[in-house]
């Protein structure tokens, strides 16, 4: 088998966790070049690595370029992402700075891997709420045809980066200790608490977030008709982003079939069982590579509705996994 070299831009909460999926999945690498701001050392699980500092020289003779930057951490993939693909790389970025580019696709690997068949060096990791989500609608999707979705999310710190998850372990820390609790992360504080603002306001009465959901879920389904309301919430969770997700579609489809469709859905679980108490949670799905699905049944509200409840890893397969899962497929395709 073929092996390539591989670097990967930022070491944060997604680029930790790229390196372990990598070598999780036995990725076939030659070798792996970290690249930041700052050169330094870095120790993973026992590891050392040693860090390059970022420059378009870098990526010269190298495959793969993974840009780790979460949505709090981004900017590196504006500076030197096509710089790497002028240099023959091919980039795959988890910002979203370029995710409704046209020159760039969107890609979910179980929903749309045929969209790398077009890629120009540049592809990009959808949103991480966007991916939990449509991961299980998908199967869906295809059977009765989406016409509306409306999803509450429940999203952990982890999101942010790292400096997030040690603010809410401070905040809560300085809870139990009677301390006055800071917040400068967030707007609000986290701990105890829910805010129901993801990024800046996008659109009037609108944050980043929930424009992100309409705009992304529209390009990956190729269908602009789709009606999309969110409504995006942080939470104080560590990691594992859950959704409350109500779908319109088009066809009927009843709770049994919908179950039966998801059982067989690549990079899905289905864990639903109320009499058991069996359902998705943030704790069940983090560490997993599948998108948990459960609460699955009839949305009385309208015809053809459905409700259920998704929750999933979203530093994994909202992040670092659906990034290397796409380095995966232009792998296959080479082959």
């Amino acid at each position: 088998m073929k092996k390539y070299k591989v670097c990967l831009v930022g070491i944060g909460a997604v680029g930790t966790e790229m390196i372990r999926l990598l070598k999780k999945h036995n990725f076939p690498m030659e070798s792996l070049t970290i690249l930041a701001r700052s050169e330094r050392e870095e120790v993973i699980d026992g590891d050392t690595y040693q860090v390059k500092v970022a420059s378009p020289e870098a990526f010269e003779g190298m495959d793969f370029a993974f840009f780790a930057g979460t949505e709090g951490a981004k900017g590196a993939s504006q500076t030197l992402g096509w710089e790497a693909v002028k240099r023959g790389c091919i980039v795959i970025d988890n910002g979203d700075d370029f995710r409704m580019d046209d020159r760039v696709p969107l890609v979910i690997p179980e929903i749309n891997a045929e969209a790398l068949k077009h890629h120009q060096g540049f592809i990009a990791n959808p949103n991480c709420s966007t991916i939990i989500a449509l991961t299980p609608l998908a199967a869906l999707h295809r059977k009765a045809k989406i016409v509306r979705i409306i999803a509450s999310t429940y999203q952990a710190v982890s999101g942010t980066g790292s400096s997030a998850i040690k603010e809410l372990e401070d905040q809560v820390k300085a809870w139990a200790k009677g301390d006055p609790i800071a917040a400068e992360i967030y707007p609000k504080q986290i701990a105890f608490n829910v805010i129901a603002q993801i990024g800046s306001e996008k659109e009037p009465g609108f944050p980043s977030e929930e424009v992100k959901m309409l705009r992304e879920t529209r390009k990956i389904f190729g269908d602009d008709t789709i009606k999309v309301c969110s409504t995006c919430v942080r939470v104080p969770v560590f990691n594992g982003h859950a959704e409350s997700i109500n779908v319109e579609f088009e066809q009927p489809i009843s709770p049994e079939e919908a179950r039966e469709l998801l059982k067989q859905a690549p990079g899905v679980r289905v864990v639903d069982d109320l009499s058991a108490n069996e359902f998705p949670t943030p704790l069940d799905c983090s560490g997993v590579e599948e998108v948990l699905v459960g609460r699955i049944r009839k949305d009385p509200s309208c015809d053809n509705g459905l409700a259920l409840f998704v929750a999933g890893d979203n530093i994994w397969k909202g992040a670092a996994l659906n990034a290397i899962q796409i380095a995966e497929a232009l792998v296959a395709q080479n082959d």
